[in-house]
């Protein structure tokens, strides 16, 4: 394996490690609803995008594969999400960059690239190498950091799922695969998700939940505080943002890998994901 290392905001370092390439896998971000990252979100998201898209596609890769997420589709007009859904156009900056990132890759898809879209959920799983957004709000959950929710909720997978998708995506995608995919996931409610924690730990997790937009003042005003407070604030706004405006992504958008199995006796919803539906 040849290794390359890089800014991806370089348009030399993009040029190099895509030359040759057979498929490029576009997965570099900042993802973070933390508003100390908002710099570097601004910084690297958008434009880093625009810089990796176009040199792949100038390299000549037979396949591009921009991995964006479910949020730059939010909020939605629809009670579904499905491979045609719109742009959206949230109103918090992480996930406006995302959709901005998803306007740049349908651009170069409607120019006739070979570029395709996949819509992972928020994701948790085994071997995180470092603490990601959802670990951290996980272990602050734990931690009975977090006693107050929004209603409302938000799709949720598993990484190895999502892996699994994007591996076939880049490798050898099926004949008829649409040009938008949704990695598996299943839409929770965050009292499902309390639930789900209590049963798989064994603790209390003692929370009250309030009605997700009369949350969003104190959360946004939270957001603020971070600005100044040295040690990170769980409360954050692009979080109660993305329980307020997430919907499930259709039933008939995919056919893919179905629950994995569990302990928990709770019956979830079949997961969602896309390699079938309707492409736009």
């Amino acid at each position: 394996m040849r290794t390359v290392v890089g800014d991806v905001t370089d348009p030399d370092a993009a040029r190099r490690v895509c030359a040759g390439a057979d498929a490029v896998v576009h997965l570099a971000s900042v993802y973070s609803f933390d508003r100390r990252r908002r710099a570097d979100i601004a910084r690297t998201n958008v434009r880093g995008t625009e810089t990796l898209l176009r040199a792949a596609v100038d390299s000549g890769a037979g396949a591009v594969l921009h991995v964006s997420t479910i949020g730059a589709l939010i909020p939605s007009a629809e009670p579904q999400l499905h491979p045609g859904s719109a742009v959206g156009r949230p109103a918090e900056p992480y996930l406006a960059s995302k959709a901005e990132c998803e306007r740049i890759a349908r651009r170069h898809r409607a120019e006739g690239a070979p570029v395709r879209i996949a819509y992972p959920p928020a994701l948790l799983g085994p071997h995180d190498p470092g603490l990601g957004d959802q670990t951290g709000r996980l272990r602050d959950t734990l931690r009975g950091l977090m006693p107050l929710w929004p209603t409302g909720g938000f799709p949720l997978g598993d990484v190895r799922d999502t892996a699994a998708v994007l591996a076939r995506l880049a490798a050898a995608p099926a004949p008829g695969t649409p040009d938008r995919v949704f990695t598996p996931s299943r839409y929770l409610g965050t009292a499902d998700y309390l639930a789900a924690l209590r049963a798989a730990t064994g603790r209390a997790l003692p929370a009250a939940r309030l009605p997700g937009r009369a949350m969003l003042p104190a959360a946004r005003l939270a957001d603020l505080l971070q600005r100044w407070w040295p040690w990170h604030i769980p409360a954050e706004y692009g979080a109660a943002y993305t329980c307020v405006h997430a919907v499930p992504v259709a039933p008939d958008a995919g056919g893919g890998p179905g629950p994995r199995p569990g302990r928990s006796r709770r019956r979830w919803p079949k997961p969602s994901t896309g390699f079938t539906g309707p492409v736009s």
